[in-house]
């Protein structure tokens, strides 16, 4: 496989942070639905008020939030090899531009919800893509939800790397689970002798 682009998460895999997603969930009322898809159907008032308790709970996360160790390695191991990268995100805007000013990360392409292009819908992963010039063959994700497995399949690309073994779709095809940056930034490199 030509490696030409890697297509990142960023809460859980970029950086680390810990949000208890079924309370938040549970807290916003959001039915068995994805948070963002919950939001975007809800009436005003309603729809802000519930708005602001999910940036609450994102910018405390965000406070929280450290690099994953060895990521700004990988990162920069990508860059030398000429492969594109790009963030993909369901985080805010403001919480995406503060954490890459805090642990000065680069990338070619960012995308947050504010695209109006969200996981586990492939169109952020595709667009991101249509940005690099890559083609989704050429291309892998790294994430660590299951979330990050069905936007990569709707979006076409073959490989996902998770750097959480207990994330669901670990066990599926195309799916490998790496234990961290380091042992990545090792797979990696053997894709990339493969060009």
């Amino acid at each position: 496989m030509a490696l030409r682009a890697a297509l990142f998460d960023l809460d859980g895999t970029v950086v680390e942070n810990a949000s208890d997603w079924p309370r938040i969930k549970a807290e916003l009322g959001t039915e068995g639905k994805p948070i963002l898809t919950y939001l975007q159907g809800l009436a005003e008032p309603e729809r802000s008020r519930k708005w602001a308790i999910l940036e609450r709970h994102e910018a405390e996360q965000t406070a929280r939030s450290t690099l994953r160790p060895g990521m700004d390695g990988l990162l920069a191991f990508l860059r030398e090899n000429k492969v594109g990268t790009a963030l993909v995100t369901n985080n805010s805007e403001r919480n995406v531009r503060l954490l890459t000013a805090r642990f000065r990360l680069s990338f070619d392409v960012m995308l947050s919800r504010a695209s109006g292009l969200w996981k586990p819908s492939g169109a952020p992963l595709r667009e991101a893509l249509r940005r690099l010039g890559a083609g989704p063959e050429e291309s892998c994700v790294v994430g660590d939800t299951r979330f990050d497995v069905l936007a990569a399949r709707e979006a076409g690309i073959p490989r996902v790397f998770l750097l959480d073994a207990s994330a669901a779709g670990a066990g599926e095809s195309g799916v490998e689970v790496v234990a961290d940056a380091a042992s990545l930034r090792e797979r990696l490199k053997t894709l990339l002798a493969e060009r």
